[in-house]
């Protein structure tokens, strides 16, 4: 049976499609007509709503992966025997196998879809957790790092396209947001439990979170709404070439709400296809063309900048920089960075669709720069002031304030929007491959950052925070000149904008 009938006065009748596994999305005719539009809207945020807090699980044991590493340095190096480089070693391996992950990622979301992406991603992820919580010596523990991060490297990147692509237009900035909002809530988890839990155990709880992530994207996955294809537009070329137009029309309505007019929506994503369908490979030759280059360079740019403002760095030995300044409780100091981390973030998820992704981010590298310069000077100062004197302590004071300045600034637009821009801009034909580039390319600079941050800290603290200050201040400049403003427009328009 047909999802759109003609109905005798030759008007589309569109049928509500069964969703077999339950009826909380289940509505009669007559309610329907009765709530109108604004039910309609209702629905529509629920549905995409569901499928996004499904999904971003995964960003939170992203988040969980990268903070585990701070609150169990001291008890892993004490059971195993491990130095401090064997232990650095085993933090940093985690970027590693993301890159791993970043380059199959694109394919593998192009060939399975989104959804069996996320499905592939635990398995690497799960025997990690399980290797390092049984870990009698480093390998185990290597081997277990190089696993989680694979899994987190196909995440990485999944999970803002697969935001992008089903959200609606309005919602498409504040839902992408809360990728990184999941990773923030991730690392916070890390450093709470970290306090109170014994390392072998964390690792275990993070194993039980991927398992009931797994059950609840399988169980949801039997409705339309979390079809592993829907709204890509790869994903509709795919199901036109297969005679599936009738599946992606249903689970878009499901999407949009079942008293909303989608055949505006579902014409523009048949041009789509039907334009792609022409030609889906490109050559090498055609990079030239600013439909191409353009997007990759802001992409890529965004996300290497993102990392190159040493924020990984900075959460990554926050507590040895707020010993530097003088705080005696660095631990709960550097609990207490994750939670405005995580409040922060919040907030970028509320604004970013009511003041646009480019504002927030001249918002966001501008605060990043001035709270840098102030850390920068504040060390400076420090080094120069005598311990007994007021001045030593005010700037260890305005360090620490600089440090979580920077944090906050950093989680309002740089931190969240270069995924949510980046999974909006990339042209639909070369989306798998550039989106593992563009995800490669943020993984190894973080890699290199984590790697050096500590040498450069013990090289000189100041001047660290200048290289980190100029990076920013670069940021700033690249935002203001080549990044799009893309709040409001489709994804399709978005693309065609670069032609």
């Amino acid at each position: 049976m047909s999802f759109r009938d003609d109905s005798e006065d030759g008007r589309g009748d569109i049928r509500k499609p069964f969703l077999h596994t339950g009826s909380w999305y289940r509505m009669s005719s007559r309610q329907s007509s009765m709530m109108g539009s604004s039910q309609a809207i209702r629905d529509s945020s629920v549905s995409v709503v569901a499928c996004v807090l499904i999904v971003a699980l995964g960003p939170i044991q992203f988040g969980f992966t990268s903070g585990y590493s701070s609150p169990t340095q001291a008890s892993i190096m004490t059971d195993l025997g491990l130095t401090v480089s064997e232990f650095s070693l085993f933090g940093s391996l985690s970027n590693v196998g993301a890159m791993v992950g970043a380059i199959a990622s694109g394919q593998i979301a192009e060939y399975i879809g989104r959804k069996g992406s996320l499905m592939i991603a635990a398995i690497p992820n799960i025997i990690g957790w399980l290797a390092i919580s049984f870990a009698k010596d480093s390998s185990f523990l290597y081997m277990g790092r190089l696993l989680e991060g694979f899994g987190v490297g196909i995440i990485s990147y999944t999970v803002p396209v697969y935001i992008a692509e089903i959200a609606p237009q309005n919602l498409r900035g504040a839902l992408g947001s809360v990728n990184q909002l999941s990773v923030t809530i991730g690392i916070l988890l890390a450093y709470l439990l970290g306090l109170f839990v014994e390392w072998r155990i964390l690792a275990v709880l993070d194993d039980n979170n991927f398992l009931f992530r797994d059950i609840a994207v399988y169980n949801f996955d039997t409705r339309p709404v979390l079809h592993s294809r829907i709204s890509s537009l790869a994903g509709k070329l795919y199901e036109a070439k297969m005679g599936m137009t009738e599946d992606f029309e249903s689970s878009l309505q499901v999407l949009r709400g079942f008293d909303t007019d989608i055949s505006i929506e579902v014409n523009e994503i048949k041009r789509a296809v039907a334009s792609t369908s022409r030609r889906t490979t490109i050559r090498f030759a055609e990079l030239k063309r600013k439909r191409y280059w353009f997007p990759l360079m802001v992409g890529i740019g965004l996300l290497i900048l993102q990392q190159l403002s040493g924020i990984n760095g900075v959460l990554f030995y926050s507590s040895n920089i707020f010993a530097t300044a003088g705080i005696k409780s660095s631990n709960v100091a550097t609990v207490g960075v994750g939670v405005i981390q995580v409040i922060a973030t919040g907030i970028t998820t509320w604004l970013v669709d009511k003041t646009g992704r480019r504002l927030l981010l001249i918002v966001s590298t501008s605060g990043m720069t001035i709270s840098l310069l102030i850390v920068a000077v504040s060390f400076f100062v420090k080094g120069f002031a005598p311990e007994d004197s007021s001045l030593y302590t005010i700037s260890g004071i305005l360090s620490v304030v600089g440090v979580v300045a920077m944090v906050v600034t950093f989680s309002l637009g740089m931190g969240p929007i270069p995924w949510v821009i980046m999974s909006e801009i990339l042209p639909v034909n070369i989306k798998g491959l550039a989106g593992s580039v563009a995800t490669l390319s943020n993984w190894l600079i973080s890699f290199l950052v984590t790697m050096t941050a500590n040498l450069l800290l013990d090289w000189s603290t100041g001047g660290t925070f200048v290289i980190y200050m100029v990076v920013s201040a670069f940021a700033l400049v690249f935002v203001s000149m080549w990044v799009p403003e893309t709040k409001g427009r489709t994804l399709e328009e978005i693309q065609s904008s670069f032609r």
